[in-house]
């Protein structure tokens, strides 16, 4: 196997790894922002209004971060696309 072929096929393990760990990232920003709310609940005795406001930014979190993953993802495979044409 070439280098070139070798680079593009770690290139494309490393881009399933990133997409896969949005599996794992999406539900872990959840529950850090439910247990942090739920810690300053009862801190401040504000149950269960920072709760709800960190799970909700936990949430956002979730979403943003699968966001850019796919944003980079997509840019990734567009410039493997480009290179792949250009040598053709």
């Amino acid at each position: 196997m070439s280098d070139d072929r070798r680079g593009r096929a770690a290139a494309s393990l490393r881009r399933i790894a990133d997409a896969s760990s949005v599996g794992l990232a999406f539900p872990i920003a959840i529950v850090i922002g439910y247990f942090w709310g739920r810690w300053l609940d009862r801190i401040f005795g504000t149950a269960p209004w920072l709760t709800v406001a960190f799970s909700i930014c936990g949430i956002a979190g979730g979403f943003l971060n699968a966001f850019r993953t796919a944003v980079r993802i997509g840019r990734e495979e567009d410039e493997a696309s480009k290179t792949r044409d250009g040598e053709r």
